[in-house]
């Protein structure tokens, strides 16, 4: 007998999942060509909630991660979203990152990733991983906190000229003065904020303003941005066709030359806009200075923790932005809470005054039952019946 074919059936590790690969190398953006029913296979950890439920929508039956899924330093619930709905995280040694190559099948066992003929070590990263990775990050808080409120003090005080000074003044086609601007950015949550500003944008008509993926959010949802506000290498393909006018946004150096190029393979004219600050600060600025009635954003930045959490180092540039616009600023959110509330309050009271008059007409039925009832008594002893 051959023992030694029994010892491999014994051996045969578990079956977790098999597929073809999609590879993703950059920062999680957008997932508009990933296919359907992929193994996703990237060397980014800490994937944030809205990403994860761009990877749900796009079904992915698993997530290699060439390294850590989470690092421990950043707090998020995405991985623990993609394990609640049965999606396998797997991690292996970021030494394997190029053996994954795009449309090649892979088939994920409990142990043992097998992929173009090798075997590869890996390990399944479950919820009580995610849990320990989540409180060492929580723990590094304070840290992170007081290193963050270094950076922005400090960049405050070096950038406190540039924010007094006014931006250059860019002969624009669009105009903002007197107007509603709706800034849409890509920040936690923009996309579900974006479909409940729905209602906003109908009834207000307000200008389109789209930065970076946020362009494109507005596409996708069937909306044209006006303006477009971004760095050049994050407006894709549709945002420059879309017929938006581009303001590519530069960062000035010390000398005042732009460190970046802006290209011109999609669109024969655009604007270049040098200002301190990522993109956001830059709308933001823009938005006001060209006369804005209100700017209402959607996925921008808004508060001191959302920059903590992600290890921004720029929140300097968003303390000085939102400290001179001041009370034009508005969340999204904050105009929902606002606007909904009197809504709640009309649909309890018009529940409350219902119930009262079908308690009321139960009152009157019984209280003329009654008073039948007790009419029969007296007559009864007045011998009429």
């Amino acid at each position: 007998m051959n023992w030694s074919s029994l010892s491999l059936f014994a051996a045969k590790p578990n079956l977790i999942c098999k597929g073809k690969i999609a590879k993703i190398t950059g920062v999680f953006e957008t997932f508009e060509q990933l296919s359907s029913g992929r193994i996703l296979v990237t060397s980014q950890s800490d994937i944030e909630e809205e990403h994860a439920q761009e990877l749900l929508d796009r079904r992915v039956k698993a997530i290699v991660h060439c390294g850590q899924a989470m690092s421990g330093v950043f707090p998020t619930e995405g991985p623990l979203l993609l394990l609640q709905k049965n999606i396998p995280i797997i991690e292996v040694d970021a030494v394997h990152a190029e053996t994954f190559l795009p449309e090649a099948e892979m088939i994920i066992y409990q142990n043992m990733i097998q992929v173009g003929g090798q075997s590869i070590s890996c390990k399944s990263f479950t919820r009580e991983d995610w849990l320990l990775a989540q409180q060492a990050a929580n723990e590094k808080a304070s840290e992170r906190w007081e290193l963050f409120i270094e950076h922005t003090l400090a960049f405050a005080m070096r950038e406190k000229q540039a924010v007094r000074d006014s931006l250059p003044n860019l002969p624009l086609r669009t105009q903002f003065k007197g107007k509603p601007i709706l800034v849409v950015s890509d920040g936690k949550g923009y996309k579900k904020d974006l479909q409940a500003a729905s209602g906003f944008i109908t009834a207000f008509k307000p200008l389109l303003l789209g930065v970076g993926a946020g362009a494109d959010a507005l596409l996708s949802s069937g909306y044209l941005p006006d303006v477009v506000v971004s760095d050049a290498e994050q407006i894709s393909k549709q945002v420059w066709k879309c017929g938006a006018e581009i303001i590519v946004h530069t960062y000035p150096n010390p000398q005042g030359i732009l460190n970046n190029s802006s290209p011109t393979d999609y669109v024969e004219s655009h604007h270049v806009l040098p200002c301190m600050g990522n993109s956001e600060d830059a709308a933001l600025m823009l938005a006001y200075e060209k006369g804005g009635e209100w700017l209402i954003t959607v996925g921008v930045q808004s508060y001191m923790s959302d920059f903590v959490a992600k290890g921004i180092a720029n929140m300097g540039s968003a303390l000085l932005v939102r400290m001179k616009i001041g009370a034009r600023l508005v969340d999204i959110k904050s105009l929902q809470a606002l606007t909904h509330q009197p809504m709640k309050w009309r649909k309890e009271a018009l529940s409350t005054i219902a119930l009262s008059c079908v308690f009321i007409g139960l009152s009157l039925f019984q209280l003329h039952w009654i008073l039948k009832r007790a009419s029969h008594v007296v007559w009864k002893l007045v011998g009429v019946e």
